[in-house]
């Protein structure tokens, strides 16, 4: 049984690492895929969410399937700012077709994020940090795991994809992750989605920043919730 298990965690590994490599090899090799990353990339980096609707319009029929591949993307390459295809699907689809497709597609991001730290698992993870470290991690989550995701979820500018590579490091269980992922980004999908098609410049900088300071709150709770904990375990 171990046996076959390592044969499985191997081949994983292998089929991750062969799609990596070949991914840096077209990029490198193949001018079409070169240029098409580089406007990407420029798209992003413009924090424009109407350069990003463009894009994405500009597939037709194909629209759909290029949107969802882009959150794909900028949740495996984090931290490419995912709220700016979320304002771009409420433009482009209306606010609850927006909704969906942003929801299920950086659902689909997340899965990808955490199932790509899990195959190659810990001991590569180790070399670049420590086991100490990494055993501090798997003890967070455990302990405040689904409430961190929540929290970390609610902050528009700050790639919740760390946190998903993060998870697939630790013992937390997949499904644990997914239920708490799905949970934590719905509310703001919708709110990003509802507000995003209607509003510009300075009030959208106000929205962004009201989530923050909500987020920020809730941190706050999180870090005296665990600074209490620590308190109590020193008093026994």
């Amino acid at each position: 049984m171990e046996e076959n298990t390592n044969k499985k965690s191997w081949t994983g590994k292998i089929i991750v690492i062969v799609l990596i490599v070949a991914a840096i090899g077209a990029y490198y090799f193949i001018p079409s895929v070169n240029r098409t990353m580089n406007n990407i990339v420029k798209m992003f980096a413009s924090g424009d969410f109407t350069v990003v609707r463009e894009f994405v319009a500009s597939y037709g029929v194909y629209a759909v399937l290029v949107s969802f591949a882009l959150m794909i993307l900028q949740s495996i390459a984090a931290p490419l700012p995912a709220f700016l295809i979320t304002f771009a699907n409420a433009s482009l689809f209306g606010w609850w077709k927006g909704a969906i497709l942003s929801w299920s597609s950086a659902m689909a991001g997340a899965a990808v994020c955490f199932f790509i730290a899990r195959i190659l698992g810990r001991d590569v993870v180790e070399k670049l940090t420590s086991k100490a470290g990494l055993e501090q991690i798997d003890e967070f989550f455990d302990k405040h795991g689904q409430l961190s995701i929540l929290i970390a979820r609610l902050l528009p500018f700050i790639s919740f994809d760390i946190v998903s590579y993060a998870a697939g490091l630790t013992s937390m269980s997949f499904g644990s992750f997914f239920l708490a992922t799905g949970i934590g980004q719905l509310p703001a999908t919708i709110v990003y989605s509802y507000v995003g098609g209607m509003l510009t410049g300075g009030a959208k900088m106000l929205v962004s920043a009201l989530f923050i300071l909500f987020a920020l709150a809730a941190l706050i709770v999180l870090l005296k919730q665990v600074y209490s904990e620590r308190q109590k375990k020193k008093a026994k």
